[in-house]
C-alpha cells in the first residue's frame, strides 16, 4: 500500500534539475568556504551578472521559436562603445542610453527581417550580426574609452538595500523585472503563445493563421532590445566602452538558457529557467574565487560539462516524447481498423 504518491510532471523536470544544481553548488560553497554563506554572496550573484541574465532572457525567446542569435555579446560590447563614445562628446546620458536601446531594435528588426524575408537561416544572418556589431566597434575607437560622465557614476554606484547591509544595484533591479515581465509575456500574451506555437512547428502554425512574419521579426527585435538593455547595464557596470569586450559571451547566454531548461530544438521552456542557469554558472565561478588557486577557466570546464548533462537529459526527455507519440498512433490506428471491419452474420 502507497502511503505517499508524488510524481514530477516532467515538463519540471529541467527546472527542478535546475534548483536542485543551484542548492547542490551554494551548499557545497557554504560547507567548504568561511564567509560563502552570506545573503550579500547571492545577491552579488545578481549584481555580477545583471546584463547576462537580460542577454540571456532576450535570447530565450528567439531559442523557443527555433532560432538562434549569436550576436548578442558583439552588440552589447557595441552599445558599450556607443555610449562611452557619446558621453566624451557630451550627449546627455539619459539620451545615451535611448539612443543606445533604439540601435538595440534596430539591430534585431533587420536581423530578423532577412531572416524570415529571404528565408536565411538564423545561424548565418545573426553570425553576420556579430561580426558587423564587433567590428563596427573598432571603426569607432580601437582603444577603451573610460566613462567619467556624473550620471554614469551615480546609476553605477547607486545602491538598492534589501536586508540590514545586504544590497543589490540598479543594473540588478533591471534584471529581476526584465525577468518578471518575460515570464508575463510568456504565460499571459498572445505574442507569447505564438512563440511557444512556432517552435512546435512552424508549418502548423502558418496553417493555423497565426502572423508567423510578425512574430519571427518580433523576437528578433526582442533579442536585440535586451541585448542592448544588457549592453547599457554593462556599461554602467563597467563604466568604461572597449571592442573587445564580452568575447564569447554569445555562448555564455545560450548555456544559461540550456541549463535552464529551453530546448535548443523549440517550442518548449519556461522564462525563469535563463536567470536560473546564469545562477549556476555564477555560483561555480564565485567558488572558484572562494577556492583561490584555481585558474577562472576552470569556470568553463565546468558549464561545459554541465551543458552535457542538460543537453543528454533534453534529448532522452524528447525520445521518450517521441516514443509515446508513437504509441499513441499505433493505438489509434489498431482501433480504426478494428471499427472499420465488417461485421459477419450467420444466415
Amino acid at each position: 500500500m502507497k502511503l505517499f504518491k508524488f510524481s514530477i510532471k516532467e515538463n519540471h523536470i529541467f527546472l527542478i534539475a535546475t534548483m536542485a544544481l543551484i542548492i547542490l553548488l551554494f551548499g557545497y560553497g557554504a560547507f567548504s568556504y568561511t564567509g560563502f554563506f552570506s545573503t550579500q554572496v547571492f545577491l552579488n550573484l545578481f549584481i555580477d551578472n545583471a546584463y547576462l541574465i537580460i542577454v540571456a532572457t532576450g535570447l530565450a525567446f528567439v531559442i523557443i521559436t527555433g532560432g538562434i542569435d549569436l550576436s548578442v555579446g558583439a552588440l552589447v560590447a557595441f552599445i558599450s562603445m556607443v555610449s562611452a563614445s557619446l558621453l566624451q562628446q557630451g550627449v546627455n546620458a539619459y539620451l545615451v542610453m535611448l539612443l543606445t536601446l533604439i540601435i538595440g531594435i534596430v539591430f534585431g528588426a533587420f536581423q530578423g527581417y532577412l531572416i524570415y524575408r529571404f528565408d536565411l537561416h538564423p545561424w548565418i544572418v545573426t553570425l553576420a550580426g556579430m561580426f558587423l556589431a564587433r567590428g563596427a566597434s573598432f571603426l569607432i575607437s580601437t582603444e577603451s574609452i573610460v566613462i567619467s560622465n556624473e550620471t554614469y557614476s551615480a546609476i553605477s554606484q547607486a545602491k538598492v538595500y534589501l536586508i540590514g547591509d545586504s544590497y543589490i544595484s540598479i543594473g540588478a533591479v533591471i534584471a529581476v523585472l526584465v525577468v518578471a515581465v518575460a515570464i508575463y509575456m510568456a504565460k499571459f500574451t498572445k505574442f507569447g503563445r505564438n512563440v511557444y506555437a512556432i517552435g512546435g512547428n512552424v508549418k502548423s502554425a502558418k496553417l493555423m493563421g497565426l502572423p508567423v512574419k510578425r512574430t519571427t521579426i518580433l523576437v528578433y527585435i526582442l533579442s536585440g532590445f535586451c541585448s542592448a538593455l544588457g549592453g547599457v547595464v554593462f556599461t554602467l557596470y563597467m563604466l568604461s566602452g572597449y571592442g573587445l569586450h564580452l568575447q564569447g559571451m554569445e555562448m555564455d547566454a545560450i548555456a544559461a538558457c540550456v541549463i535552464g531548461g529551453i530546448l535548443l530544438t523549440g517550442g518548449f521552456g519556461y522564462l525563469i529557467g535563463p536567470i536560473l542557469g546564469v545562477l549556476s554558472m555564477g555560483i561555480i565561478q564565485t567558488i572558484i574565487m572562494f577556492q583561490g588557486t584555481l585558474s577562472s577557466w576552470w569556470t568553463k570546464i565546468a558549464v561545459g560539462f554541465l551543458l552535457f548533462l542538460f543537453i543528454l537529459l533534453q534529448r532522452l526527455i524528447v525520445m521518450k516524447r517521441g516514443r509515446r507519440k508513437v504509441i499513441r498512433l499505433e493505438k489509434k490506428a489498431s482501433r480504426i481498423q478494428v471499427n472499420s471491419q465488417p461485421i459477419s452474420s450467420d444466415n
